[in-house]
């Protein structure tokens, strides 16, 4: 996964496509604004992976999410070892 922290993206690129969530860095929270995936992209696990490394990025910053994109939100929820990165 790449930060572009200019440009507030997270990216993770698959099969040539780029997966990206946009994001806002607040004391203590990590807001998830919108999860993208290419429509070749879609159903094929690669939104999940990046939420993985999305996950990971806001424990190592021992920050909790907010989750503004509904794919983000339904996708920690439905993530048990993830769900108290929930804010």
């Amino acid at each position: 996964m790449h930060d572009d922290s200019d440009g507030r993206r997270f990216a993770l690129t698959v099969d040539g496509q780029t997966v990206s969530a946009d994001y806002e860095r607040r004391p203590g929270i990590l807001v998830i604004r919108y999860v993208y995936a290419p429509p070749a992209l879609r159903g094929t696990g690669a939104a999940g992976r990046l939420m993985e490394e999305v996950a990971a990025a806001a424990r190592a910053e021992d920050r909790r999410i907010l989750a503004l994109c509904g794919y983000a939100r339904r996708w920690l929820a439905r993530h048990p070892r993830h769900r108290a990165l929930l804010a």
